[in-house]
């Protein structure tokens, strides 16, 4: 084979992983970006090491939509607001993180927290109790954190217990909390969210920092428009282990399983 063939197969392999590259890119800024679960703050919607998908499509572009926040405008283009309940991917106003969490509150609304029932414009959330959520008390995920618990002092390999309820919010959307105990974020001021903004709060809600506490006490405050990445639709694939590769600790009965 001549050192010409050589030449040119190396340059067509290179031509070929460039093109498979820019594919790649396009596709996860235009369409679907995914997104592993780092933490419980979600529970039970959602596991650590649940992996899925976020639909970009859902809400429009902003600069966020492109990797490293690279696309170049500010604003948003084509743009679709949230409704409550939507489980939204969204950069941190102040950290760059990517956060996960439920749309609670919308533009113009009134939210508070009142020994942990949530009141969105005055009026009360029902909450209808749904018995209990149990796991296994033992380090969970990569960063092998332990779950927070209801019952106290549970030993490793033990029951985790936390009290669930069924929460139905204005628009009729009904899903899942948790509740481990009476915390600071149990009982709130009034937040009042600026036009152009959301509030968001885990589904585990005494184990989320999130619109509750302000960004300057490390949480997330208000989010901007701008911020929201794309809906978290489905869940593709989980894992309960410390490595997607631990095929023993695998969740299949929540491979495509739909977020609700």
């Amino acid at each position: 084979m001549s050192s010409n063939s050589i030449g040119s197969g190396i340059i067509e392999t290179i031509k070929t992983i460039v093109y498979a590259l820019l594919i790649a890119g396009v596709f996860r800024t235009l369409f679907f970006q995914p997104f592993w679960i780092p933490s419980g703050s979600m529970k039970d919607t959602l596991l650590i090491g649940d992996f899925l998908f976020v639909n970009k499509m859902a809400y429009g572009y902003s600069q966020y939509s492109c990797p490293f926040a690279m696309c170049p405008f500010s604003g948003r283009i084509m743009g679709e607001e949230p409704e409550l309940g939507d489980v939204v991917v969204f950069r941190h106003p102040t950290t760059g993180s990517d956060f996960i969490k439920r749309v609670i509150g919308l533009p113009g609304d009134k939210v508070q927290v009142q020994d942990g029932v949530l009141f969105i414009n005055g009026e009360e959330v029902p909450q209808v109790d749904d018995g209990v959520f149990v796991e296994t008390f033992e380090p969970q995920g990569p960063a092998g954190n332990l779950p927070q618990c209801s019952n106290p002092s549970p030993g490793l390999g033990a029951d985790c217990i936390k009290q669930k309820y069924i929460e139905t919010l204005p628009n009729g959307v009904e899903h899942s909390v948790l509740d481990i105990a009476n915390t600071r974020l149990d009982n709130t001021p009034v937040f009042t969210v600026p036009e152009g903004h959301f509030f968001f709060m885990g589904d585990n809600r005494d184990n989320s920092t999130d619109s509750r506490v302000a960004q300057g006490a490390g949480g997330v405050g208000f989010v901007p428009f701008e911020n929201l990445i794309g809906r978290a639709d489905r869940i593709m694939f989980s894992s309960a282990g410390r490595s997607m590769l631990f095929f023993w600790t695998w969740r299949s009965d929540r491979f495509f399983k739909a977020i609700e």
